[in-house]
């Protein structure tokens, strides 16, 4: 769902909203909100962030939601997963460019996630974004290549997804379904 006023909305306006379990994105100052996950959504998440926990080199650090990617006044996500660089000190929101993005696809995120997102991200310079459907279950694994993303890889049920970047990792999309 999303919803516009005629002006447009800043990182600020959005930490004067109260917590009411909505998820609250930007881009490009306009305004994103959408309802909680599900149990599904979840589940994949969870799972997914075992995985990827277990892989991911010791100089980055794996955050799942709700984690804000402050990219900047009027742009910020809270990606599903996101693999940062290993910060030295306890931070609030991660400001740069993230190794990795993962986003799990919901009903209501679904467009934005293949689309809107997926087009922030790269305009952002995001190396790594993956697409986790949980109703197929299935990935796809995106490598940012001359401004837009590229398919690395993909799997499907018990297929298994084989990358090395971002860095070594397997995946079965069929084990992201509890």
């Amino acid at each position: 769902m999303t919803f516009t006023k005629a002006r447009t909305f800043t990182w600020a306006d959005i930490q004067q909203l109260p917590e009411d379990g909505l998820r609250r994105e930007l881009i490009g100052g306009q305004l994103i909100v959408t309802p909680a996950p599900g149990s599904q959504h979840q589940d994949a998440v969870r799972l997914l962030c075992r995985v990827l926990d277990d892989a991911c080199p010791p100089t980055h650090k794996v955050m799942i939601a709700p984690f804000d990617l402050y990219l900047s006044e009027d742009t910020y996500f809270e990606p599903d997963i996101m693999v940062i660089p290993r910060p030295g000190a306890p931070i609030a929101r991660f400001e740069g460019v993230p190794l990795l993005v993962v986003e799990v696809l919901s009903p209501s995120t679904r467009s934005s996630d293949t689309v809107t997102k997926r087009d922030a991200y790269a305009h952002a310079g995001v190396p790594h974004y993956w697409i986790v459907d949980p109703d197929a279950p299935g990935i796809v694994a995106l490598a940012l290549e001359g401004g837009a993303y590229v398919e690395r890889g993909s799997a499907s049920g018990s297929e298994t997804l084989n990358v090395t970047e971002p860095f070594e990792v397997e995946v079965v999309p069929a084990s992201l379904v509890d």
